[in-house]
């Protein structure tokens, strides 16, 4: 099978074939995407990929409502935890982008709404042809970062959200020549 070229080794290849590029509307689910993508600053996507299973445990399942209480023990506990990135900063930010995703979400009826009214709603389809084409950010994903920041969210720099929009189906930013481009609605060679 066709794919990008990053998907060379496992975990990278289950993630491509499975759900990089996915649309998502699961408030959870993109609230998780959010945490680990700010997680990932500085550090290779395929570290936080062996890591997300313990993201899981360690953050009680990306419950915003839970994560949004939690206090000094908690902090400690994670700052423990070997088996996340141990940031204070990033652990902070974790904190404080579940109280601001709680009030995203109050706001706009759901965090799904709000992020996905970047991109008018349904995925833009890239055509890419080499890696080197694909940008680290857009104008959208610099209004996306400004809008957040506004409201409060931490780690959450333009080139983290244009990561968060791949991620999560945004943007179709598979290769034309990688079989998932046409599967997520791209349009063939």
């Amino acid at each position: 099978m066709p794919r990008c070229t990053w998907a060379i080794a496992e975990p990278n290849l289950t993630y491509h074939d499975k759900e990089w590029g996915v649309p998502v509307h699961d408030d959870r689910k993109l609230f998780e995407f959010l945490i680990l993508e700010g997680a990932q600053a500085g550090l290779s996507w395929t570290t936080i990929l062996n890591k997300r299973k313990n993201y899981r445990k360690a953050f009680d399942g990306f419950r915003a409502e839970k994560i949004a209480r939690y206090g000094p023990r908690d902090v400690k506990r994670l700052l423990a935890d070997s088996g996340i990135v141990r940031n204070q900063l990033k652990i902070a930010a974790a904190i404080q982008n579940a109280k601001a995703f709680l009030s995203v979400r109050k706001q706009f009826g759901s965090f799904d709404a709000y992020l996905w009214s970047f991109v008018g709603g349904k995925p833009k389809q890239n055509r890419w042809r080499k890696m080197a084409q694909v940008p680290a950010r857009t104008p959208e994903s610099d209004a996306m970062s400004r809008d957040l920041s506004r409201r409060g969210f931490k780690f959450v720099g333009s080139t983290i959200c244009y990561a968060l929009m791949q991620a999560t189906g945004m943007v179709n930013d598979h290769l034309v020549s990688c079989s998932r481009h046409a599967q997520l609605g791209g349009f063939k060679k």
